[in-house]
């Protein structure tokens, strides 16, 4: 049973756009694994920009710098 757990911020992803990451996981686990679609289960956990810091900054700081 694959478990996939995709982390992403939370800033306006669709849930088109959450529906094709699980479809293309859940593909690429059956084409290169042989996994069950049935047995695979891929969780979207998306993180607040202020909970999640990278490059020495919270993700708020680091896109205002990039701005």
């Amino acid at each position: 049973m694959p478990y996939v757990d995709v982390r992403i911020t939370k800033d306006g992803v669709t849930a088109e756009q959450k529906a094709r990451i699980v479809r293309e996981i859940t593909k690429t686990l059956q084409d290169v694994l042989g996994k069950e679609p049935e047995r695979t289960h891929i969780v979207i956990d998306e993180v607040k920009e202020e909970n999640w810091g990278f490059a020495g900054m919270l993700t708020t700081e680091y896109r205002k710098r990039k701005a």
